[in-house]
């Protein structure tokens, strides 16, 4: 990467990292407000959007064109699904029982545990896991090499958000009937893996490493998708939702013995 590009990427970066501060920040005072915590959510995929679009706007003269509007397409569409799809799912509803245990466990001013544990946590996770976007928007790279991984990228992105807006429509569908209420999803894409919505935005992540990898040094931030991916599975993710299905739907055990944690395959016979 040239010196101009290193030093037009650090410049983005740092604007992109208090543009985060400002918006968590914001998130913050109105979820005080109405004492709902669980609006940052909703707010996850659009600050990844955001990421991607100011560092767009800002770094025009730097980076490869077809690269730069992979990256900003890609990163947009899947943001923004994802933030629709949990303001929709989210509208009504009581606070969110990670955030509530949160709070009642935190010492001194919850308050203060909230912003420091949630939202300033959330934006610097934004901003590291977006690394390989702000750089593939800013690096150059136009090798075979460079082009065979864009495209296997696009593909890993296109199975990922399909997973993520299957596997969603799916348990909206089946949530919307009053005679499942109480009963688990183990159907459609939720019979081969425990977590399709999961194991999306892995592939996505991934997906969009790979179209910037031929940037170089975008290999640097390798880091990104694993911390995406350990989150999800390891993380924030998988743990506490399986926590909370195992201890209010009755039945979880047998399906989690059979059903695939992450990866996608058969299920197990009985």
């Amino acid at each position: 990467m040239r010196a101009e590009s290193v030093s037009a990427f650090a410049a983005v970066s740092a604007i992109d990292a208090a543009v985060l501060l400002i918006v968590f920040s914001a998130v913050f005072v109105v979820a005080l407000r109405r004492n709902r915590h669980r609006y940052v959510d909703a707010v996850w995929g659009s600050a990844f959007a955001l990421v991607a679009v100011v560092t767009t706007a800002l770094t025009t003269d730097h980076g490869d064109g077809w690269r730069r509007w992979l990256l900003t397409a890609c990163t947009v569409v899947w943001g923004l699904r994802l933030s629709l799809h949990i303001a929709r799912r989210g509208r009504g509803a009581p606070e969110d029982p990670r955030y509530a245990a949160m709070l009642a466990k935190a010492g001194g001013n919850p308050a203060w545990a909230a912003f420091t544990r949630v939202y300033l946590l959330q934006g610097a996770l934004v901003w590291f896991v977006s690394l390989p976007v702000q750089v593939g928007l800013v690096g150059k790279g136009t090798s075979a090499v460079a082009y065979a991984c864009a495209v296997i990228g696009v593909l890993l992105w296109l199975l990922g958000i399909g997973f993520e807006g299957v596997g969603d429509w799916q348990l909206a569908r089946f949530k919307s009937d009053p005679a499942n209420r109480g009963r688990l999803m183990t159907e459609g894409l939720w019979r081969y893996t425990r977590h399709p919505n999961y194991f999306g935005d892995a592939c996505v992540w991934w997906g969009l490493f790979l179209i910037a990898v031929g940037a170089w040094p975008v290999l640097l931030t390798v880091l990104s998708p694993v911390l995406i991916t350990w989150l999800l599975t390891s993380g924030s993710g998988k743990p506490l939702v399986e926590a909370h299905l195992s201890a209010t739907r009755p039945g979880y055990a047998d399906y989690a013995a059979r059903t695939s944690a992450f990866l996608p395959r058969p299920p197990k016979r009985s």
